[in-house]
């Protein structure tokens, strides 16, 4: 049996250069939208079809920038390791929690919002993006 769980994640950014994180009813720790990617989907195919059922967002896969592939321990599933393809997406329209999507937040990436972040989040995503504004 595989112990990855392989998803696809975004980076959401607001047109006021915050970022969009997410919190899944009955867990403490926030994290990029996005989720599992089905057999013989495409990563992006799979981060559009994710994001439309967890914050009613409609993305073009084609607009979606790909950012790596990162991988942490599950923050929700002890003895996992989840493996994100990343993707950036720029959006300036509301969002609103849909399906198991208990909270979302906007957060300066420079931070952490004060907020208890999933491993893959706090390690990796956010690091990258910060690095990626200095460069």
């Amino acid at each position: 049996m595989s112990t990855t769980i392989r998803i696809a994640a975004a980076l959401l950014i607001g047109s006021d250069g915050q970022t969009l994180l997410v919190r899944k009813r009955g867990t403490q720790a926030f994290m990029q939208p996005g989720g599992k990617i089905d057999a013989g989907e495409q990563p992006a195919e799979a981060l559009a079809r994710e994001l439309h059922e967890e914050l009613n967002l409609r993305i073009d896969p084609d607009a979606a920038v790909y950012l790596g592939k990162f991988s942490a321990p599950a923050v929700n599933e002890p003895g996992f390791t989840v493996e994100a393809e990343l993707f950036q997406v720029n959006i300036d329209v509301t969002v609103s929690p849909a399906a198991e999507i208990e909270e979302v937040r906007w957060i300066d990436p420079a931070g952490d919002g004060g907020l208890q972040l999933a491993p893959l989040t706090r390690d990796l995503i956010l690091p990258f993006y910060r690095e990626s504004q200095t460069a």
